[in-house]
Order: structure tokens, then C-alpha cells, then sequence
């Protein structure tokens, strides 16, 4: 029990630093972990050693793939290419289902690109679909912000995702292929909540001279915008197929160099160089450090840098003995695939980053996955899925997002928390059941 409360004390600790007295998640992830080592009285040499073995083991796993996802994404908004992708799909679905289109439009955009870049990006086109075909501006921002959501939280190379695959050391091609497959499920019953419920909502959009935006010359083409997304997605699938025990492709030298281009940090390297033939006017300075490459370095380096403290306080969780304490405290207990969707959901909650919730998640759980019945191959690419399903909700007004949208919107409190707030718990819960109807299939 002692054990227990040193635990919930320095959790305690990070959330009131973090949302209390807005400390950086990072300062207090990585002194929660130093207070929570001398809580437990760990010797000194170990608690040095798990921020060496906790911060290094994940950056190398990790912080590459973090931050080569934000340039992929950095180019693709800078240069229009995401607006092509939108607009491409809002073609296809059709205005008469504008919603949806909407919807399924921002799911697409937030797999490459931050949900909160998607939703301003977005926002615009829900502003005049929502002015043409006369449905509430409620309806089509939310169709935005929880498509953005959906894939924001589920499906990598998204940072949250990553980093917890990283972490609980996940198939990252599976956890594609199923966050992909339960995200898009989650669409149906969210897209019935916007059009029965968010529609009734009264707002009007108030259409006011936009910024000047890219020329349809400017930008890239539909094929161009998709690629950099895709390739990186495909190899890393194909790679994964191929690493399956039983040697599908055989083991021949092209296998080899599929499992090596499949690699994670390989394939969204190659998604980062083809986002670099997006702009029609290719600069060298975009990739200097005062251009979009640094941009996107100043982006990643506070999710990293999250991430390896979250690893650290993982690492000093392992160190001292949690698994075992677990173990024998917990073996009567059947939690599975439901702790880590609680832990996340908690956390979210709390301090409103679906980020920070889901590396801090990853970073207790991956001690303790074994007494928890999750350390197999698949039951890891659940967990991690589940970690996602849990930082989907609830949005509300601690977490940027919401204020993104109802600002945005013109929305107020109460019906931001009626519409998007409301979409997120919608979302979780949806996804927690999938997921664990699928890993009894599945596992």
C-alpha cells in the first residue's frame, strides 16, 4: 500500500506542476521521477542510472521518429498540400454529405499533421460548407475536430502514438493498421452525434475576409500531397508483414532490404525527403535552420524531450520494484487491456495534452505489461492502441484543442463542452470496446 501511495503522490505531484502552476510537462515528468526514486528510497547510483538507461533508451527508439513526422507534416501544411488532400476528399464524398466529408477529410490530415494545425487549417472550408448548405457551423467544426482527434490519438506517425509504441516496444506497422482500422470505426458513431445531436446546436458562421492562402498553382498536386503520407505508411505495413515468425515473403536479399527500408525511422525519412519536392519553388534555405527544417526542430524538441521524461519516470517505475509489487498484488485481478485505457483517459482529463497522457501512460504501464497479461507481440500493439482510445477524452477546457475550437467557432463554454467535449468521451469509450473485441479475436 505504501508503494501504492508513493505512486499516486508523485503522480499528484506532476499534475498539480502541471496544471496548478503550468510548470513544463518535462521539468515536472523528470522531477516527479527523481522525487518518486527518493520517495522509494532507491539508491543513488540507481536512480542515475534509470535517467541514463530511461532518457537514452527511449531517444533512440523514438526521437528520431518524432521528429521526422513533424517535418513531414511541417512541409505538407507550408506548402498547401494538406488543403489538396482535403479538398480532393471533400470532393469525392460530396458537399451533400458535408459532414462526414468534413470528418473523414480532417482524419485523413491529422495522420501526418497536429490535430489543432488540422482543425485551423480545416476551419475555413467548415465555415463556408456550413454557409452554402445551411447546417449549424456547430456540426461541421465538430465534424473537424473530432475526425482530427480520431487519428490524432490512434494512428502513427502522429507523436503520441509513437511514442508509445516506443515505449511498450510495439510493431509500430501494426499499430497503424489497427489504429487506422479502429479510428475510422469510430467515425460511424461519432458522425451520428454530430448530425442528430451537434446539428441542433444554433450558430452561424460570421464570414470575414480570410488570410490570403495559397493559388491552386502554388500548390502541390493530389498525388504529390498524398505521397510523402503513404510511402512511409506502406513500407512500414510491408516491413511488418514481412518480420511476421512464420516468414510470409520468404528471406531472400529483397526481404532484407524491405525489412531495412520498412524500418520506422528509414521509411519517415523517406516520407520527410519526398515532402521536400512539395514546394513549386524549392528553396535550399527551407532546410536551413531558420527555415521550415527549423521550425519543425523547434516543434519536436518539447515532445521529445516530454517523451524521454516520461521514460525516465517509466525506467525508475521498473527499477523499484513496481512490477513485482504488482504482480503479487494483482494476480487475482483481471484489468487487461481496460488499465491502460483508465490510466490515459484519467490523465487526459486531468491536464488536457493527449501527449503527455500517453507517454506518461506508456511510461507506467511498460513495467508492469507482464503482470498485466499484455507483454505479447499483439496484446503490445493493443496496449498501445488502448493508451490512444484513453487520450482521446475528454477534451475539454484544459486542453488546447478546445479552446481552438470553440475560439475558431465563436462557440460558447457550455456548448463546446456539449459538442466536442462530449464527442471525445464518445470517441474513447467507442474505441476501448473495439479494441477489446478485437484482441479477443485477434490474440
Amino acid at each position: 500500500m505504501l508503494t501504492f501511495l508513493i505512486i499516486l503522490i508523485a503522480l499528484a505531484i506532476i499534475l498539480v506542476a502541471i496544471i496548478k502552476f503550468d510548470i513544463h510537462p518535462f521539468l515536472a515528468l523528470f522531477v516527479g521521477a527523481i522525487l518518486y526514486g527518493l520517495m522509494m528510497r532507491m539508491p543513488a547510483d540507481l536512480i542515475v542510472k534509470s535517467i541514463s538507461e530511461g532518457f537514452g533508451g527511449v531517444m533512440g527508439s523514438v526521437g528520431l521518429l518524432i521528429l521526422l513526422g513533424i517535418i513531414l507534416g511541417t512541409f505538407l501544411e507550408k506548402t498547401g498540400g494538406a488543403m489538396v488532400i482535403a479538398e480532393k476528399v471533400l470532393k469525392w464524398v460530396g458537399e451533400k454529405s458535408v459532414n462526414l466529408s468534413l470528418m473523414v477529410s480532417s482524419w485523413v490530415l491529422s495522420i501526418p499533421v497536429f490535430g489543432d494545425s488540422t482543425i485551423i487549417m480545416m476551419n475555413p472550408i467548415a465555415k463556408s460548407l456550413s454557409a452554402k448548405s445551411k447546417i449549424s457551423y456547430a456540426a461541421t467544426i465538430i465534424a473537424v475536430s473530432l475526425g482530427a482527434m480520431a487519428s490524432h490519438s490512434l494512428v502513427p506517425p502522429t507523436p503520441g502514438p509513437i511514442a508509445a509504441a516506443g515505449i511498450l516496444g510495439a510493431d509500430l506497422g501494426r499499430v497503424i493498421f489497427y489504429g487506422g482500422l479502429v479510428s475510422l470505426i469510430t467515425l460511424i458513431p461519432l458522425i451520428f452525434f454530430v448530425n442528430r445531436w451537434v446539428s441542433k446546436i444554433p450558430l452561424t458562421p460570421q464570414l470575414i475576409t480570410e488570410e490570403k492562402t495559397l493559388s491552386p498553382k502554388e500548390r502541390p498536386s493530389f498525388f504529390s500531397s498524398l505521397l510523402p503520407v503513404l510511402v512511409p505508411l506502406f513500407l512500414i505495413i510491408l516491413a511488418s508483414i514481412a518480420n511476421y515468425p512464420s516468414k510470409p515473403m520468404g528471406e531472400g536479399s529483397v526481404v532484407k532490404a524491405i525489412q531495412f527500408i520498412g524500418t520506422p525511422v528509414i521509411a519517415l525519412l523517406i516520407g520527410a525527403i519526398l515532402s521536400f519536392t512539395l514546394p513549386k519553388k524549392f528553396d535550399r534555405k527551407l532546410l536551413s535552420s531558420s527555415g521550415w527544417i527549423g521550425e519543425s526542430i523547434l516543434l519536436a524538441a518539447p515532445v521529445i524531450l516530454i517523451t524521454g521524461a516520461g521514460a525516465v519516470f517509466g525506467k525508475m517505475l521498473q527499477n523499484s520494484g513496481v512490477g513485482d509489487l504488482v504482480t503479487s498484488t494483482m494476480s487475482d485481478a483481471n484489468w487487461g487491456i481496460f488499465l491502460p485505457f483508465l490510466i490515459a483517459f484519467a490523465l487526459k482529463t486531468a491536464q488536457g495534452s493527449t501527449t503527455v497522457a500517453m507517454i506518461t501512460t506508456a511510461s507506467i504501464i511498460a513495467p508492469i505489461m507482464g503482470p498485466l497479461g499484455l507483454d505479447s507481440e499483439t496484446m503490445k500493439v493493443f496496449t498501445t492502441v488502448a493508451i490512444g482510445a484513453g487520450a482521446l477524452a475528454i477534451s475539454h477546457a484544459n486542453d488546447s484543442g478546445f479552446w481552438v475550437v470553440t475560439q475558431l467557432s465563436g462557440m460558447t463554454t457550455k456548448q463546446g463542452n456539449l459538442s466536442h467535449s462530449l464527442g471525445t468521451i464518445i470517441a474513447g469509450v467507442t474505441s476501448i470496446v473495439l479494441i477489446y473485441i478485437l484482441s479477443l479475436i485477434v490474440a
